[in-house]
C-alpha cells in the first residue's frame, strides 16, 4: 500500500531528452507517476539526432564497402573483362543518415505521447530541488516536482586553436552536412571516436589521416585489440601519425592545415577534431541548488543515479560515468525505480559490454586483461585468433580473436574481448556468462551451432578447463 502511494501521482520532471531521459520517462509512467519531459533538441537527444544513430548508420554504410576484400578468395570475380567498382554517393549517404535519425526520433515520440508522457519543447532548468523552469519559445513555465532527473548528456570538446567552422573544421556533429566525400579527412583524436569514423570514412574512399598522441590508436582499449586495428588500418592505407599531439588547425584557401606539436604541418581538405566531450551541465541551476559536480564539470551520484540533493536524479553522459547509451538508459530507469520505490538494483558497470564500431567491432565486457596481467585480479586468460574457427575461414575472416577470462579460484568468468565482424552480436553470451556468475565449464557445457563464430567462445572456455589454481 505504501509503496503504490509512493509512486501514484508522484511529479517527475526530466531534463534531457536522450536515452536516460526518455527510458526514466517510459518507467516512471509505468509506475503510474505524472511525467513531464523538457527536451531542447528533439526526443532522443544527440545520441539519436546527432551521435550514436548517425554514426552507426553511416558506418553501417562504410562496412558494406570492406566485404569485398575477401571476394578474391572466396572464388568471386567480376562477370566479364571489366571489374566492378563500387563508390559512396555521399550525398544519399547523408540523406539517409538524416532521415533515419529523424525517423528514430519520431518513433520515440511517438511512443512517449502513447504512455502519457507530457513533452516540453524547450530547455530546463532547477529552481530548487522541487521546481523546474522550463524556457520554451512562448515564455518560462513553472513544473513543480517530487523527483527531478537530469540526463542533458554532452557535446563534443573544442580546442581553442581548432575552432569548429561547419564546413572544414568539423566535430563529430557536423559531419552529416558533407554533401561530397572528404578527398583528405585528417582526424585528431584516436579514441573510440575518432576511430570510429577514420575507419568509416577510409572505407568510404576517403584518403584518412589519423593524428594520435599516443603510442596506438585506442589507447584506453585492450591492447591486442587496437594493435590489430592499427595494423588493419594501416593494410587499408590509412596514415595513422603516433605520438604526434595537434596543437593547432586552421582553413586554408583549398582546404585545411593541422600543426603537429613538433612543428610539422598536415594538409587536408577537412578535419575532424574527435577529442572527447564536455557535459552539458552549465546553466542548470546547479550550485544555487547544491548539487555537486567534480572538476570536469560532470554531476556526481551514486550507483542509483542520486545526486548530493535528495530527489534530484542524474543520469547519461553528464554523470561521466561511462558514456555509453545502454549505461545513460540504464542509470535513468534505475534512478525511476529507486526513487518511486520499486525493486532495484545499483548499477554494475562490471557487466556492462562495450562496443568500437570498426571493421572488425571491437567488444568488450568484464574484467579488462591489463588488471590480471598486473596481478590486481589472480584470473586466467586464453585467446584463440578466429583464424582457425571453420566459419571464419569459409566467410573469409582473416583478422581478429575471442579472449576469455577467468577466476583461478572459481574458474567464473570474469570478461572477455571479441574483434570479429559483428562482434557487438558475440559479446553476448560471455555478458550473459559474467551477469549470471558462470563458470567456463558451463560455457563449454552448453550447445554451440557447428560451424559458427560463437564456437570459438565454447572453445575458449574449453581451454580454460584447468586452469584454476
Amino acid at each position: 500500500m505504501g509503496r503504490s502511494s509512493t509512486r501514484e501521482g508522484s511529479r517527475v520532471v526530466i531534463i534531457g531528452g536522450g536515452p536516460g531521459g526518455y527510458e526514466a520517462a517510459l518507467v516512471a509512467r509505468q509506475l503510474g507517476a505524472d511525467v513531464t519531459l523538457v527536451e531542447r533538441q528533439g526526443v532522443g537527444g544527440s545520441a539519436v539526432l546527432t551521435d550514436v544513430v548517425p554514426s552507426k548508420t553511416l558506418i553501417a554504410t562504410a562496412e558494406w564497402m570492406t566485404l569485398t576484400e575477401s571476394a578474391s578468395e572466396l572464388g568471386i570475380r567480376p562477370r566479364g573483362e571489366e571489374a566492378i567498382s563500387y563508390t559512396a554517393d555521399f550525398s544519399t549517404v547523408n540523406a539517409r543518415v538524416v532521415a533515419l535519425a529523424n525517423k528514430q526520433s519520431t518513433d520515440i515520440h511517438t511512443r512517449l505521447e502513447r504512455e502519457g508522457v507530457r513533452l516540453v519543447d524547450g530547455t530546463g532548468r532547477l529552481d530548487g530541488p522541487h521546481r523546474v523552469i522550463a524556457t520554451t519559445a512562448h515564455g518560462d513555465m513553472q513544473l513543480p516536482a517530487d523527483v527531478v532527473l537530469l540526463a542533458t548528456g554532452a557535446r563534443p570538446r573544442e580546442l581553442p586553436t581548432a575552432q569548429p567552422d561547419g564546413e572544414r573544421i568539423l566535430t563529430w556533429t557536423q559531419l552529416y552536412h558533407l554533401t561530397e566525400i572528404p578527398e583528405r579527412l585528417i582526424v585528431v583524436g584516436s579514441g573510440v571516436t575518432g576511430a570510429e569514423f577514420a575507419g568509416a570514412y577510409n572505407a568510404l574512399g576517403a584518403d584518412v589521416v589519423l593524428v594520435s598522441s599516443r603510442d596506438r590508436v585506442l589507447p584506453g582499449e585492450d591492447a591486442d585489440a587496437a594493435e590489430l586495428i592499427e595494423q588493419v588500418f594501416k593494410r587499408r592505407g590509412m596514415e595513422v601519425l603516433s605520438r604526434s599531439r595537434a596543437a593547432s588547425a586552421r582553413r586554408t584557401e583549398n582546404g585545411v592545415e593541422v600543426e603537429l606539436a613538433d612543428g610539422r604541418m598536415v594538409s587536408g581538405s577537412h578535419c575532424l577534431i574527435a577529442v572527447g566531450g564536455v557535459p552539458n551541465t552549465e546553466d542548470l541551476g546547479l550550485a544555487e541548488t547544491g548539487v555537486a559536480v567534480n572538476e570536469r564539470g560532470h554531476i556526481q551520484v551514486d550507483r542509483v543515479s542520486r545526486t548530493t540533493v535528495r530527489g534530484v536524479y542524474a543520469a547519461g553522459d553528464c554523470t561521466g560515468v561511462l558514456p555509453l547509451a545502454s549505461v545513460a538508459a540504464m542509470q535513468g530507469r534505475i534512478a525511476m525505480w529507486h526513487s518511486l520505490g520499486d525493486a532495484v538494483s545499483p548499477l554494475d558497470l562490471g557487466q556492462v559490454s562495450a562496443n568500437i564500431f570498426t571493421a572488425p567491432e571491437i567488444a568488450t565486457v568484464g574484467i579488462p586483461q591489463h588488471k590480471i596481467d598486473s596481478g590486481a585480479v589472480d584470473g586466467a586468460v586464453t585467446t584463440l585468433p578466429l583464424a582457425r574457427n571453420p566459419r571464419a575461414k569459409m566467410q573469409g575472416i582473416n583478422e581478429g580473436f575471442v579472449k576469455l577470462f577467468s577466476r583461478r579460484s572459481s574458474g567464473t568468468v570474469i570478461g572477455g574481448v571479441v574483434v570479429a565482424p559483428r562482434a557487438s552480436e558475440l559479446i553476448f553470451p560471455i555478458t550473459l556468462a559474467i551477469s549470471n556468475r558462470l563458470t567456463v565449464d558451463q560455457i563449454a557445457g552448453a550447445f554451440t551451432v557447428y560451424p559458427s563464430l560463437s564456437g570459438s567462445i565454447a572453445e575458449a572456455a574449453r581451454t580454460l578447463h584447468d586452469a584454476r589454481g
